[in-house]
Formats: C-alpha cells, structure tokens, sequence
C-alpha cells in the first residue's frame, strides 16, 4: 500500500511539473521579466539546479498588462508595415541621409542600455552609466583593474561595457536593425583620451556564429570640447572571441541585433565616456565597399 502510495505520489508530481512546463511555454511571453537566457557560469562553480519555470512569476494581471501591451505593439508594427520601412514613406525612406538611433535626454534612454564589466568573472572592474549634466547625454564612467580571478583558469581580465538591448517586437519576437541605406555610424562623443571598441552584432545563420562581432575602434581625445566621430561600416572586421578572423566579410547590415562599447586597454585606473547621441550617416563621398583584402585559401594551382 506504501509503494502504491509512492508511486501515485510521484506520478502527480511529474503531471504537475508538465503542466507547469506547458504553461510556460505557451505564457512566456506574457510573464514578468524572467531570466530566459543562459547567463555566464565561472568555471568551477556548481550550475543552477533550479527548473528555469520554477522561478517564473505567473501573475495573472501582469499577464493580461503584458497582453494589451503586446497588442498594441502588433497594431503599430502593422500600421508602420502598410506605410512603408521603418514606418516612413517609400521616398523618404530612400532620400534619408541621417538618422538618429540613440539620444539620451532621459532615463528611459539609458534603460535601453546594459553594462557589464569583468565582474562577471570574477574581476574587480567598476562601471557606471548615468545621465551627464542637465540630461544632455550619457555618462559613462568605471574604474579598470586588470587583476586576474583566482581561479587558476582565467587568463586575462579587466573590461567595461556598455551595449544597447536587443530590439523585440510585439510577443517578443526577435527584430533587426536595418542600416542597408546607411554606410557610416556617426557618434557625438566626449572621452578622456582613452581608446574605445565599437562592437556590431548581427544575427548569425548558424549557432557556431552566436560569438561572431564586428569590430572598430575609436580614439578619444580627450580635453573639454566634444568630438564628432564617424565610422564607416566598411572599416568593420570580424572577430569571434576577441580573435580575429581569417575568412573576413562585410557586416550584413540588413541584420544587425544590437552596438556596444567596449574598453579593455590593459590601463589600471579611472576612465569615463559621454555619449551625446549615437546615429547613421549615408556619406555619398564614401565608396569604399571593404577595407579588407580577402584571400582564396588552398585554391589548386
């Protein structure tokens, strides 16, 4: 009877974690913020044995605010479709020479930024972002420690970052950037002379490319007088893990996921970065498609 009742018991509890495993599929779009990616594990740390649906709030209410907000997204998203790209007339779209993709007067602008530094493998680097003065950009700001974890597998250490979020659409579709009709970046910057990383990520067609970056520095000057920096996406080379790749190709700028900042200059101490706005430039002057010579490799003679 003991072993009928053990079993019966652990047969409810598996419906039970199928069930739940159901409902989180299907209401994962509408549940609150939940971690629903991978996060990054030092080596030998024990992994999380915590179900990922066990941590989901389900909240009916939040679920049915989630909904209405996902609903109108879809109803704007179909309305922009019908206009034309991007929500603007065909002709406007094509003549469009600038466009500005980040401008930080508020708080709600840094939200759609993350940073991280070398803290998440056990490094001792700081970084800030916040507003600059009378909300006229953003700033920011860390302390750089190349000091190495003691985890006897860490070989190198001391970086901050700053990347801007994923773009979603409604249901929290996976969405792109589209800067096809743009061949430069354009950035209004104030730095400390400390030289930069600017990082591209495009969405990669096969899973061995999901560390896949494009990759160009920029040189700050440094001094009290802002710098208007332009990047033209040609001079973008492609990089996977911090190596660089031998089989180089132009950024499929039709793809492009998310931009960041990166710096990792090996210089222990303070540093800081104000970011006026960060923008697109279609400099009719430039007709350079790839500054990167590519070679054919093991071709017969």
């Amino acid at each position: 009877t003991s072993m009928t009742l053990t079993l019966l018991k652990s047969a409810s509890l598996c419906s039970g974690c199928c069930r739940h495993k159901v409902l989180f599929q299907l209401l994962g779009p509408l549940l609150s913020d939940s971690k629903l990616y991978s996060s990054y594990r030092r080596p030998g740390a024990e992994p999380e044995k915590k179900p990922l649906w066990q941590s989901a709030d389900f909240s009916f209410k939040k679920g049915l605010d989630a909904l209405k907000t996902h609903i109108s997204l879809l109803k704007e998203e179909t309305r922009n479709h019908i206009i034309g790209p991007e929500g603007k007339p065909l002709n406007e779209y094509l003549l469009e020479q600038t466009s500005v993709l980040w401008q930080f007067r508020s708080q709600e602008d840094l939200n759609k930024w993350v940073i991280s530094s070398d803290v998440e493998i056990g490094g001792k680097s700081e970084v800030y972002l916040k507003l600059s003065r009378n909300n006229q950009g953003a700033l920011l700001y860390g302390t750089l420690n190349t000091e190495l974890p003691r985890d006897g597998e860490t070989k190198y250490s001391g970086y901050c970052s700053m990347r801007a979020k994923p773009p979603l659409g409604s249901f929290k579709r996976k969405k792109y950037y589209d800067w096809s009709n743009f061949n430069s970046l354009y950035l209004r910057v104030r730095g400390d002379g400390r030289p930069w990383m600017v990082n591209i990520y495009t969405d990669p067609y096969f899973s061995h490319q999901k560390d896949d970056l494009y990759n160009y520095f920029m040189f700050t000057r440094g001094g009290p007088y802002w710098e208007e920096i332009k990047i033209p996406f040609s001079k973008f080379f492609l990089s996977s893990r911090g190596r660089i790749q031998d089989n180089q190709h132009p950024i499929w700028l039709d793809k492009v996921s998310t931009l960041g900042f990166t710096i990792g200059d090996k210089v222990d101490g303070p540093f800081q970065l104000e970011i006026d706005f960060i923008g697109l430039l279609n400099d009719r002057a430039h007709t350079e498609e790839f500054a990167y010579e590519m070679y054919d490799k093991n071709t017969p003679f």
